[in-house]
């Protein structure tokens, strides 16, 4: 067999091989939404990740209160409850129409997402206000002792999700309503709707070991 003969055997030899491997592909989806989207186990993790450090800083924080004689320590008097108490309550009724939004991404409804994903913009921006506030009557500075040290650690990493996920909202919103809404964007809501439902349900813990076992003790 002459080297030309040898070299076609050979390319045809390869061309079964890489036959029985290339597929048409062209009638797959282009994007995705929820589990069979990358980005929504990258949120996963990230919120895996973050209420594993809010965790930790609980868990400072009832390990100093189990070693202290007195909690709060030396004399210093409990954060007071209004504006705690008016923040909670707003985050928790914000998980409505952070609801409605994650519905109208999974049904791909433009409008509905375009407006709904400004109204939790302007609802972040106006809890902000009360957290604040918070910081302002928590009524212990943060380097006063270990307990003004924790609490304001748990605070301050809880704010900080607020204000990322917030200024995540208003980048989203600012697209939905300059460019054409499609699967990515509609994923990219639902991930941003997810986040948000973890911001609120982390707090709550969160908010009864700051305001309420102080004054259980």
């Amino acid at each position: 067999m002459t080297q030309p003969s040898i070299s076609r055997a050979a390319d045809d030899g390869e061309a079964e091989a890489f036959g029985e491997v290339v597929r048409d592909l062209s009638d797959l989806p282009t994007s995705a939404t929820g589990a069979k989207h990358l980005v929504w186990w990258g949120n996963i993790g990230f919120m895996l990740i973050e209420g594993t450090g809010l965790a930790l800083a609980a868990a400072a924080y009832l390990y100093l209160m189990t070693q202290s004689a007195a909690w709060p320590q030396h004399g210093d008097p409990p954060p007071d409850l209004l504006w705690g108490g008016i923040f909670t309550a707003g985050l928790v009724l914000s998980a409505i129409p952070n609801f409605w939004v994650l519905r109208c991404a999974r049904k791909k409804h433009v409008a509905g997402v375009r407006w709904g994903v400004l109204a939790m913009a302007v609802i972040g921006a106006l809890l902000i206000v009360p957290r604040a506030y918070e910081f302002a009557h928590l009524g212990v500075s943060w380097d006063r002792d270990g307990y003004g040290s924790v609490v304001w650690l748990l605070i301050v990493l809880h704010t900080t999700h607020i204000v990322t996920d917030w200024a995540d909202t208003c980048i989203i919103g600012t697209w939905l309503f300059t460019h054409a809404v499609e699967d990515d964007q509609f994923a990219d809501v639902e991930d941003n709707s997810n986040y948000w439902t973890f911001v609120v349900l982390v707090w709550l813990p969160i908010y009864a070991l700051i305001y309420w076992a102080p004054r259980a003790l």
